[in-house]
Parts: structure tokens; sequence; C-alpha cells
């Protein structure tokens, strides 16, 4: 079972390299359970089955079934298109059996994976003290960062701190933040957003007309909504968070990659003052599933909180400074090297070519919104700050919406969902891709007529 098999390794290499030379990829179809039912019936068996026969079951059925994010013509949700540099090292992380969790067992992907949170730590402006590691998405990187404001909150407050503690969010926060404060047993001040932000003084407003001020412990902004790409007030929600002695987290998960991007760069004011922060490389920062990065401006806090602790794993556990445990920074101990890809992409691409593509991506939302705003029968909804554009077509209401993004999908031309602004049912477009061209949004929009 675990011999090598030349054979094998040649049938998965070739499927390999015909998927990286698709250009452009294909949306495909989403799947229909019979069918894939049947197709499936008796692959699992005690025996085993020949390798081409499931190879070719993978390519010919279930894969066409997955719609490819990686598509320049992916424009629903928050699209993802890995570098090919990253996802053939991605393939060399998992032949390797490479996994990140201790330094003992893990110190070169560490080291290169600490590289890679440095870079990102200095675009966000965090001071040379700042680190943390990678986790699996933006809800792991939210949930392991808000159990570090739990506690620091509680111990700061120490015999004062009530039994349920809180958080302040706008109400425009990602759904991930109040699915975490579930988890940790903490609950949300909910701040009105101004113009769908979080501000500073609507933050302090809040604060100074609640109950009890002091259960908030922390507070949640956005560095670019996922519905709208909208960045809150930053640096005025750091004003109050220094000011109270809060925790500043800053979900940057889809729009923290902008950083790199200097026609944008100032609308993140204020990110370089957060106790931590998450942004998500597997959406544009153009790495693989699954990968997110989460750095503490003051990793011991986190260190304090997450490190796990068992006679087996005293080992691992020393005073050197140079051992780096990503084990200690997160809810998670066994882990892959989930960043290394992402660390190859930047070292043989150069990071000019992350702040293009991201240049691109936002000069095509710019133009879609142009597009949009010269056609009489279609309404742009705000300015895009980011990549997101958010628009509607006159006499629509949901069925016409859902019927139109249907028939988009079913003949090729994109994959557009609706989504919801101010109750309204409106369209979406999210751009990241490089290669999606005006022209493609020209094409889209010709549909709508």
């Amino acid at each position: 079972m675990f011999a090598p098999d030349d054979h094998l390794a040649s049938m998965i290499f070739d499927y390999c390299r015909w998927r990286l030379a698709l250009d452009p990829v294909s949306l495909d179809f989403p799947g229909e359970k019979e069918a894939l039912d049947r197709a499936l019936d008796g692959v699992l068996n005690p025996h085993g089955s020949d390798p081409a026969d499931v190879l070719k079951l993978f390519a010919d059925t279930l894969a066409p079934a997955v719609l490819s994010c990686d598509s320049p013509r992916f424009l629903a949700f928050i699209p993802a298109a890995p570098t090919k540099a990253s996802l053939l090292f991605d393939m060399v992380v998992s032949c390797s059996s490479l996994q990140g969790s201790t330094w003992l067992e893990s110190a070169g992907a560490v080291s290169a994976e600490n590289q890679t949170l440095r870079l990102l730590a200095d675009q966000a402006g965090m001071p040379a003290s700042s680190g943390g590691c990678f986790v699996s998405g933006g809800s792991a990187g939210n949930l392991s960062a808000l159990v570090v404001a739990r506690d620091v909150g509680r111990h700061r407050l120490g015999a004062a701190a009530p039994s349920k503690l809180r958080i302040a969010v706008s109400d425009q926060a990602h759904s991930s933040i109040g699915k975490a404060l579930h988890v940790i047993g903490m609950e949300a001040l909910v701040v009105p957003a101004e113009d769908y932000r979080l501000t500073g003084p609507a933050l302090e407003a809040a604060l100074a007309a609640d109950r009890d001020p002091t259960s908030v412990v922390g507070v949640a902004a956005t560095g670019g909504t996922t519905n709208a790409g909208i960045i809150d007030d930053l640096a005025g929600v750091a004003d109050v968070a220094q000011a109270r002695q809060l925790w500043m987290h800053v979900d940057g998960a889809y729009g923290g990659a902008a950083l790199f991007a200097p026609s944008v760069r100032h609308r993140f004011a204020g990110v370089e003052r957060a106790d931590s922060f998450v942004v998500d490389p597997h959406k544009w920062l153009y790495a693989p599933f699954d990968c997110a990065a989460l750095i503490y401006r003051n990793p011991h806090l986190a260190r304090g909180v997450h490190t796990q602790d068992a006679s087996y794993l005293d080992f691992i556990h020393t005073d050197s400074p140079d051992e780096w445990n990503p084990s200690d920074y997160a809810y998670h101990l066994t882990r892959r090297a989930r960043g290394l890809a992402l660390w190859f992409s930047l070292a043989v691409t150069g990071t000019d070519a992350y702040r293009d593509a991201i240049e691109s991506a936002l000069r095509v939302a710019r133009q879609a919104a142009e597009a949009i705003s010269a056609k009489p029968h279609l309404d742009l909804l705000r300015q895009p700050e980011l990549s997101v554009v958010l628009f509607r077509r006159r006499g629509w209401t949901e069925p016409h919406y859902n019927a139109w993004s249907q028939k988009l999908l079913a003949d090729q031309i994109g994959f557009v969902t609706p989504t919801k602004w101010n109750g309204e049912t409106v369209a979406r477009f999210a751009f990241l891709h490089p290669e999606t061209t005006v022209e493609i949004v020209e094409e889209i929009l010709a549909t709508m007529e």
C-alpha cells in the first residue's frame, strides 16, 4: 500500500499538467446528487479499484461538478486564483508529507512561513515584534484572535471582570465574528454602521451609552467587507481602542491583500495599530486553499492563551526565543505547512507581480462601475472601495436575478450570484482574477438588457 508506484505517479502528474495548462479555466457546472451517487456507487470496497478507473471517474465526473473558482469568469462570493507556482509547490508540500506544528519537527517549514508572515506584517505596518501563524481560513483566524482578546481582557479586569465579556462589532461584520463569539461564550455590542462602516465616533458613542461598558474588552473591525468591500474607519477605531484599553482585531480576510496596492493603501490607515490581524492568501493573494495568515502585535499574549500543555508535549516547549511553535498561536495543534505554497510563489514571482495583479482587479472593478453607470437600465449602488461592485437592474426582483444567474452559468458566460443590499436583491461582481477583463464584464452586462 505504501510502496512507490511509478505508473500511478505518472497518471497523477499527467492530470496535474493538463489541469495546470488550461487556459482559460472553464467554469464547469453544479453537480446533481443522483448522478454523482450513481457514479460513486461501489468505488469504496474491500479490495480497491483500478487507479486508472478512479482517476477517470474524478476527471470526467467529479471535477466537472466542482465550480472552478480560479476561472476569470468566476465573479461570485470571493473567488480564488492561485498562481501556478503556488499550486505546484502545494504538491511538493503534500508529497513530502510536511507538517508545521512545532519548531522541533518543522523548523525549515516554520522559518519560511515566518518570513512570509513578516512580509504581510510589514505591509500592514505592524512592529518587528509581531508574529503569528497560518491557519485554515478567516473564520479560524478570527476565532483564535478573539479567544486571546477575551482572555487578555479578563486578565486586565481581574476580580472585577463580569461573567460575560463582550466584543464591539459593526452590524456589517462578517458572520464568522458572531459565530466565534458564540463558540467562546462572548456576546456582541453591535454598533450601528455609518455609511456601512464602523467608525471611531460611533464606537465611542455606543460605549458611552452602554450600561456596562467595562464588559466590552475588544473591538472587531473589518478591512474590506465581503458583501461590498467596505473598509472600516480603522484609525478612528484604533483611537477609541487605545483610550479604553480594548483589544483591536482587524478582519482583513478578503480585503487585507489590498495592502499591497498603492492606489488603496491609504484606506487602511490604522491597521498598523491592531492587536491582531487576519488576511486570507487563498483569496486575493493567489495561494491555494486553505491558507490564512493570523498576526499578533504581541504574540507572547497569544502564546499564553493557546499553548497546549500535556506531558508528551513538554519536550517541545523551551525558553529559546529562536524556537517558534505555530501550535502556540491558534486553537490548533496538528497543522499542515499551509503557508509554504505562498512563500514559494512570492519567492519565485516577486512582490511586484502581486502588486500588479491586485491593482489589475481594482482597475477592472472601477471600469465595471463606469460601464454600469453608463447603461440607462442599470444603477451602480456605490463606488467600489476595493474590488466588489454592487448594482441593480431596474425593474428586476429576486426571481429575475436568480434566473439570470442560472442562465449565465448554464451558458458558461459567468458565475455571478445575487446578494442583498438594504433588503433588496441586487447583482454583485467580486473581482480578483488578474485575467478577468472589462470585455468579460461587458459580455455579462449585455445579458441584462
